[in-house]
């Protein structure tokens, strides 16, 4: 299992993805092998009928990684809501287990990982399955 951080905050724009994003491009730098995710996004924007997160972009960009956009961001959801309500809205349900196999092949790929969440620890992901979880 690769060793990194969980970076996560209870608000939008508090500077997750800066911190997510700085941490990957520092470990980069020193010529560490680094993974990252951005497991959940809402308020993605469609690109070739593709839901693209800006977040997993910038992440994969400051960390030069090669991986699949589908690892880094392996949920994405349109309306920029909590995780829960964007995926009843758009009805679809969070697979999780689609997260956790994607963060499993990237800690195969990679000696250290940063993972950016989606707002704080509490926010549900689905009915019982919180960030917190996610950590």
């Amino acid at each position: 299992m690769a060793k990194g951080y969980f970076i996560t905050g209870t608000d939008t724009g508090v500077g997750k993805t800066l911190v997510a994003g700085g941490l990957a491009a520092l470990y980069k730098n020193k010529g560490l092998n680094v993974g990252v995710m951005k497991p959940v996004a809402t308020g993605c924007k469609r690109v070739n009928n593709a839901l693209i997160s800006d977040d997993a972009v910038f992440l994969k960009f400051l960390a030069e990684a090669e991986d699949e956009y589908e690892l880094i961001n392996p949920v994405s959801l349109e309306q920029p809501l909590a995780p829960t309500v964007a995926a009843r809205l758009s009805n679809t349900k969070i697979d999780t287990d689609k997260i956790n196999t994607a963060y499993d092949t990237l800690c195969e790929r990679h000696e250290y990982m940063i993972v950016e969440g989606i707002g704080g620890l509490l926010v549900p992901i689905d009915e019982y399955y919180f960030v917190v979880d996610m950590a």
